[in-house]
């Protein structure tokens, strides 16, 4: 059943109500990082009928209204978390590609200070750690 804080959060951000942006904003509701198949398994589990188009207009609609955010990190596909607004970063497994959050590294958003930002006006900085998660890391080991 869907709750209503995902119908309010939906609502809130100009988007009209429908099941499947329901839905998806649910499968995102936790932590992690989900490609638009792992969204699409989820959401099948509640609404049978969708397809891999529908999901990929939702995951589109949600992420403009700052819903979800899209991070594509180099040689996967794109990945969509609920997590927004607060300019994390993440880190990613070089062997098993699990994607874990980290906090800013130091400081106030956006973390990072260009040496020249051209005339840009920087609002956020993204920043990818790779390296072996604990449990690859472990093996290695071992």
């Amino acid at each position: 059943m869907h709750t209503a804080t995902a119908r309010e959060r939906v609502r809130a951000a100009g988007l009209k109500v429908t099941a499947p942006r329901v839905a998806v904003l649910e499968a995102l509701s936790g932590p992690g990082h989900l490609d638009a198949e792992a969204v699409l398994e989820r959401v099948r589990a509640e609404l049978p009928g969708t397809s891999v188009q529908a999901v990929y207009g939702v995951l589109a609609a949600l992420t403009g209204a700052g819903l979800l955010r899209r991070i594509e990190p180099a040689g996967s596909p794109a990945l969509y978390e609920g997590r927004t607004g607060d300019n994390h970063h993440h880190l990613v497994c070089t062997k098993c590609r699990t994607v874990a959050d980290v906090d800013c590294v130091v400081g106030e958003p956006p973390c990072l200070e260009p040496s020249d930002a051209g005339g840009f006006a920087v609002h956020s900085a993204e920043v990818t750690f790779w390296g072996l998660c604990a449990d690859c890391g472990s093996e290695r080991t071992a």
